[in-house]
């Protein structure tokens, strides 16, 4: 057997293997996912209510992560969908849609009917045509515990015109998963990766795939070349022509041995090339080795798509992992990618005035330390000075400036005054989002603007909701929009009561929307008589056999009349069985 016909066997082996898990871990979490299909069904229901378009000004978001983030294409406005909140106990799950007004600074909070259900982890792309279209695909659902899994595989688009929601449905979609990566490139949406957990068993993909806007049809690429190794919340970025996408690090875990797993942080680089036209198109994966100084290793990165085919890389988490324990250094930075040049450069704030101020001063400060016989030397005739400048892609340049004696007076003079000018602003400390991981990122009008995230203190968690800008032409500092406290949060230890626990539930639901008071009423009958009440002394078997017929039409009622009768039944016994349980 020849070498080629060795590697193609090997490939098709790994192909067997990653099909074989994929059917395991689908076969496992199918229980599991009936139980979550349950609760989302149940929160599905409070959304029905909805049966207008609402519009509720706030003050900002709730703290959350993993969250969606879009710059609206026809209005100066920020788009926030969904995400996921801790409190150290229980999870709460959003599925809230907030429109952020650039120029008045102001959230305002939409309920439209009809919403995708709650999920975190999803992409969500805006084109646009019809108005503005945000299509958001994927995502996970989680039960509060936080140890149960649900992971989407639904399309769906939001027409920004008429503020309404339509469910895609359309065969050949990728399988359900969270973590991908999706964006578009010309008339085409590409999704790339992402994983899918459940309690046993876990899955990273590298597949690619296709949704075609003007058909409305998937397809799943089959491109040649090495593709990157199987991976979730890695950097995608299209190219400026349209053409192709880049794929940057990402993370992945695998099983070291029994019950112990290990995490893995990629930092390699490949460009996904299309070529050939529309009916004949080729797609190729090919390696990359960018010059230049590259972030270092990290996860939980934000990422957005800059002015002048450059990719920003913002924050994220390095983790250090050993069997028992896990830390991690978060980080604050921001690195460019310039696609055209294959050049990775760390982002440098040049400073406002204050930091001009402080570079003067020191000068002059130092100019008074010299000698008399320097300073007599200097005024003699002409001075040679001598600057570097760093640009913005890294480059060191050095400028050499002859100085007339006449010149540095009256340059001398100048400073003098806008000393006395700036020097209340001289003092003030530069400002900069604090270290955090998972934050979410945009770019409107050639501003990056940076949302929420988390950073960990030792075992506590803490989930910001500020909202941070930079313009990214003038790189001069960060512009903070909405502050945070994060010491204002509360967390919730292990050790605390389940009264304390109940009462924190209450605090974090004014954290949430209004279904979030009506789901903790549901669970009370007699304060929500919609559903059939528990009767004494009845057992779960007895009360799912009395009102099988009302759970059975709320079940159908949620997930539509295509669903099968018999995967309907299940989720209305379990709908039921997690009423029962909620009453005892």
């Amino acid at each position: 057997m020849g070498k080629k016909a060795k590697k193609e066997k090997k490939v098709k082996g790994a192909e067997k293997t990653a099909a074989k898990m994929e059917k395991k871990v689908s076969k496992r979490s199918k229980r599991e996912e009936e139980d979550l299909e349950a609760l989302i069904a149940e929160f599905q229901s409070l959304d029905a209510k909805k049966t207008q378009v609402v519009e509720t000004a706030c003050d900002s978001p709730s703290s959350r992560l993993h969250a969606s983030l879009c710059a609206h294409p026809e209005k100066d406005e920020l788009i926030l969908l969904g995400g996921e909140f801790f409190n150290g106990k229980k999870t709460f799950l959003y599925n809230d849609l907030f429109f952020y007004n650039i120029k008045k600074n102001t959230w305002v909070k939409v309920d439209i009917p009809n919403p995708p259900p709650r999920r975190c982890a999803h992409q969500a792309v805006v084109v646009p045509q019809g108005g503005g279209q945000m299509w958001v695909f994927g995502g996970e659902f989680a039960s509060p515990d936080g140890e149960q899994f649900y992971h989407y595989k639904d399309l769906w688009v939001l027409h920004l015109g008429t503020r309404t929601w339509e469910q895609i449905k359309a065969p050949g979609a990728p399988s359900g998963r969270s973590g991908h990566r999706m964006v578009l490139t010309k008339r085409q949406l590409l999704v790339f990766g992402g994983f899918h957990e459940s309690t046993r068993d876990y899955i990273y993909y590298n597949d690619v795939h296709s949704f075609n806007l003007d058909t409305f049809t998937w397809s799943r690429l089959q491109p040649s070349g090495t593709a990157p190794c199987p991976r979730s919340a890695c950097q995608m970025t299209p190219t400026p022509d349209g053409n192709g996408v880049i794929i940057y690090g990402g993370y992945s875990k695998s099983r070291a041995k029994k019950d112990v797993d290990k995490g893995t942080i990629h930092s390699d680089m490949f460009m996904l090339r299309r070529e050939g036209r529309e009916e004949q198109e080729k797609w190729t994966w090919t390696r990359l080795n960018p010059s230049g100084v590259k972030p270092p290793p990290r996860s939980g990165f934000s990422l957005a798509v800059g002015p002048g085919g450059r990719a920003l890389l913002f924050g994220g988490v390095c983790d250090e992992e050993e069997e028992e324990s896990l830390e991690g250094d978060f980080f604050n930075d921001l690195y460019l990618y310039d696609i055209n040049k294959n050049r990775w450069f760390p982002a440098q704030l040049k400073g406002g005035k204050s930091e001009k101020k402080k570079r003067r001063r020191g000068k002059k400060e130092a100019q008074a330390d010299e000698t008399e016989e320097e300073e007599k030397e200097a005024a003699q005739g002409p001075r040679e000075i001598i600057k570097e400048i760093v640009a913005e892609d890294g480059t060191v340049m050095t400028i050499k400036e002859v100085i007339t004696d006449t010149q540095t007076v009256e340059e001398s003079e100048e400073e003098d005054e806008e000393e006395e000018e700036e020097e209340a602003v001289a003092m003030a400390p530069m400002v900069e989002p604090c270290p955090r991981s998972n934050a979410m990122a945009t770019v409107k009008h050639s501003k990056l603007y940076l949302y929420g995230g988390m950073f960990e203190v030792g075992d506590r968690q803490f989930t910001l909701s500020d909202l941070y800008s930079l313009d990214l032409h003038k790189m001069d500092r960060w512009e903070v929009l909405v502050e945070m406290d994060p010491k204002t949060q509360e967390w919730l230890e292990e050790s605390e009561s389940e009264d304390g626990d109940e009462e924190e539930e209450a605090k974090g639901g004014e954290d949430e929307d209004e279904e979030d008071e009506e789901s903790e009423e549901e669970s009370n009958d007699e304060e929500d008589p919609e559903h059939p009440p528990t009767e004494p002394e009845e057992t779960l078997a007895d009360y799912q056999t009395r009102t099988e017929k009302y759970w059975q039409g709320l079940a159908r009622a949620n997930m539509g009349p295509d669903a099968k009768d018999k995967k309907v039944q299940k989720v209305a016994h379990a709908m039921a069985k997690v009423f029962f349980e909620s009453q005892e």
